[in-house]
C-alpha cells in the first residue's frame, strides 16, 4: 500500500504502551497506517508518496489541552493586549496605545495584566484616570479573577465606599472606604455588566485566532473550560463553516447565582453539537485564587507576617448542594469539570464525587478537577479509588514573582509544601492530564513540560517542590492520551497507533535529547494527516 505521507529519519514518541519510540510513520486517508524503522515504512513509499525527512527531530501525537480557553484568549487578543509588558509602567503604555488607535470604542477592554506588576497585586484607578480618563476601562488580569478599571467605569457602575462587597467576591478600597480601582471575583461583575456585551460574532473572531494559536504550538484538540451560549454558537458556526480544525469538548458553564433548576437547559444545550464539537461537560467553579485570598483553604490565610487571619477563602457553591449537583450532572452523564485550586475546595469536590458514585454507581463520565494548587496529603489516595482525574496546568509550579510576593507570604510552610504536588498524584495512582488555561497563561505546550519536568521557570532558579518534578516521558503522555483520556477522544487520537487519525506536531529539534523543552519550536502541524500549520 503506497502511503500519502511518510515521515523518516526521527524519533517518534508514539504516546502508545506497546511502542513508545520509532524512527517513522505511514500516513493514508488521514489516518496512521504503519509506525516503524526507517527500513520498514519505507515499503509505504509509492510514486505519489509525500516524503517528510525529520531528520533527527522529534514528532509526537498532536496535544490535547485538557483546560484551556480558545474563544475567549483570541478575543482578548483583538483587545487591549499585555504580549511583552513586564511591570506597571509597560501596562499604563499598553492602554495608552490602544486607546490612541481605537478612538471610536464606548470603551477600552481587554485581558493580562499580573498582579506581581503591582503593589498587593491591585493596580488603582488612577493609574488609568491620568490617560484615560474620559472612557471608561474594565481590563481582567490574567488569571480572569480580577479586573482593574478607572473612575469612570466605578461612575457608570454606581460603585463607591457604600457599595458592598458581593457575596462571592470584593471590592478593593482605599483607607476612606472608597473603591481603588480593583475588583475581585464576583465584584466585577458589578462593572461587567455595564460593558457593551460579547457577542457571538465576537467570539466568532476570537475562536479563529485562537484556534491559529494552537495549531502553531502542535496542539490539535482541547476542551473549551468555559463555554456560556455566545461561545458555543461561536463554535457552531466555525464548525458549519468547516473552519473548525481542532477536536473540541466544550465545559458548558455553570452560572453560580442559579441553582440545580439550570440542569434542564444544559440538557438542551449539550444537544446543540456540531462536527469536531461536543458540548458535553459542565464547568464548576468552587472556588477563587490564593493571590487574592479567595482561594477555599481549611486553614485560615496568614497576615503576610506570620499571624493567622479567619479568612479561609471562598466557596462559590456550598459544599451540600454540590453534592447534590454532582450526583445530578452525573447520572445524566455530563463530565463534571471542577475548578479546584484550594485544599478545601478539592476535598469539596472529590466529597461531591464520592457521594455521586454512592448515588449512582460507577460511570464513565471522566470527572476531572483542575488547578489543584493545594492538595492536603489525606486527599492524594482519593483520586484513583473514585476515578478522579488530576488536570495540572504545570506552568504555574515554579518559583515565579507572583510566590514570592503574593502567596508565600500568606501559607504556611507545611501549606507552601503542597503545591501543585503533581508526584504525588501519580504516585497515588491518579490519572493526569494537561492543559494550559490560557490564556492565564501560554499555550506554548513545550514551556509547559519544561516546568513540570524541572519545576523551573528559567534557569538558575531554586525548583517548587522538586520532588513533585515529573520525567518527561509522563509529561508528554498527560499533554496527549491523558488529555484525550479526559476528552474521551483516545479512541482516534491521544497517540500514534496505526487507525488513529493522523494529528501530529513536528518539532525543530529532539529536547528529549538536550533535557529542556522550553526552547523547542513547532516546525508543522498536521491535522489528519493534513498539513494545517509551517513555521516559516
Amino acid at each position: 500500500m503506497s502511503a500519502d505521507v511518510v515521515f523518516r529519519n526521527g524519533k517518534v514518541f508514539t504516546a502508545s504502551t506497546s511502542t513508545l519510540f520509532t524512527e517513522g510513520l505511514a500516513v493514508k486517508g488521514g489516518q496512521l497506517a504503519a509506525l516503524g524503522s526507517d527500513a520498514e515504512i519505507a515499503g509505504f513509499v509509492g510514486p505519489n508518496t509525500e516524503i517528510v525527512d525529520l531528520d533527527g527531530r522529534l514528532a509526537t501525537p498532536g496535544f490535547i489541552d485538557a483546560h484551556v480557553h480558545v474563544a475567549t484568549s483570541g478575543l482578548d487578543l483583538l483587545r487591549v493586549s499585555f504580549d511583552g509588558c513586564n511591570d506597571e509602567d509597560d501596562a499604563v503604555a499598553a492602554v495608552v496605545r490602544y486607546a490612541a488607535d481605537h478612538p471610536d470604542e464606548p470603551w477600552i477592554l481587554g485581558s493580562g495584566w499580573s498582579q506581581s506588576w503591582f503593589e498587593r497585586g491591585c493596580p488603582n484607578a488612577g493609574l488609568l484616570d491620568r490617560v484615560v480618563g474620559d472612557k471608561p476601562v474594565f481590563i481582567s488580569n490574567r488569571d480572569g479573577h480580577g479586573a482593574w478599571v478607572n473612575s469612570r467605569a466605578l461612575e457608570i457602575s454606581g460603585i463607591d465606599s457604600e457599595t458592598p462587597d458581593p457575596p462571592d467576591g470584593r471590592i478593593e478600597r482605599n483607607a476612606d472606604g472608597s473603591p481603588q480601582g480593583t475588583l475581585h471575583e464576583g465584584a466585577m461583575n458589578l462593572v461587567e455588566r455595564c460593558a457593551p456585551p460579547d457577542t457571538a460574532d465576537d467570539f466568532e473572531k476570537g475562536l479563529l485566532l485562537g484556534q491559529e494559536i494552537m495549531l502553531q504550538f502542535g496542539i490539535t484538540g482541547w476542551q473549551e473550560a468555559s463555554v456560556r451560549p455566545e461561545v458555543q454558537e461561536a463554535y457552531l458556526r466555525v464548525a458549519a463553516s468547516g473552519q473548525l480544525k481542532g477536536d473540541v469538548v466544550g465545559a458548558l458553564w455553570w452560572e453560580r447565582d442559579e441553582g440545580i433548576e439550570q440542569i434542564e437547559q444544559l440538557v438542551e444545550r449539550r444537544k446543540m453539537a456540531a462536527p469536531g464539537f461536543r458540548p458535553t461537560s459542565v464547568k464548576l467553579m468552587l472556588d477563587g485564587v490564593a493571590e487574592n485570598f479567595t482561594a477555599s483553604v481549611l486553614d485560615p490565610y496568614l497576615d503576610g507576617m506570620g499571624g493567622k487571619t479567619t479568612n479561609q477563602g471562598v466557596d462559590f457553591i456550598d459544599p451540600i448542594e454540590l453534592r447534590k449537583i454532582v450526583t445530578r450532572l452525573d447520572a445524566l452523564e455530563f463530565q463534571c469539570h471542577f475548578h479546584a485550586l484550594g485544599d478545601r475546595a478539592v476535598r469539596y469536590g472529590l466529597d461531591a464525587l464520592e457521594a455521586a458514585l454512592k448515588a449512582n454507581g460507577p460511570s464513565d463520565n471522566r470527572h476531572h478537577l483542575a488547578h489543584l494548587q493545594f492538595v492536603h496529603p489525606d486527599d492524594l489516595q482519593r483520586f484513583a479509588p473514585i476515578g478522579a482525574i488530576a488536570n495540572v496546568q504545570p506552568l504555574w509550579a515554579c518559583n515565579e514573582d507572583y510566590q514570592n510576593l503574593l502567596t508565600r507570604p500568606f501559607i504556611t510552610p507545611e501549606r507552601d509544601s503542597w503545591q501543585y504536588p503533581f508526584g504525588f498524584l501519580v504516585g497515588a495512582g491518579a490519572r493526569i492530564g494537561m492543559g494550559s488555561d490560557w490564556n492565564v497563561s501560554t499555550a506554548n505546550v513545550m514551556e509547559e513540560i519544561d516546568v513540570a519536568v524541572t519545576r523551573t521557570c528559567t534557569d538558575g532558579t531554586e525548583p517548587l517542590g522538586p520532588e513533585q518534578a515529573l520525567s518527561a516521558v509522563t509529561a508528554l503522555t498527560a499533554f496527549t492520551m491523558g488529555s484525550a483520556y479526559i476528552n474521551h477522544s483516545e479512541g482516534h487520537s491521544g497517540s500514534l497507533e496505526v487507525g488513529k487519525r493522523a494529528d501530529i506536531a513536528i518539532f525543530d529539534r529532539d529536547p528529549l535529547r538536550a533535557g529542556r523543552f522550553r526552547d523547542a519550536r513547532v516546525d508543522q502541524t498536521y491535522v489528519a494527516g493534513k498539513l494545517v500549520y509551517e513555521r516559516s
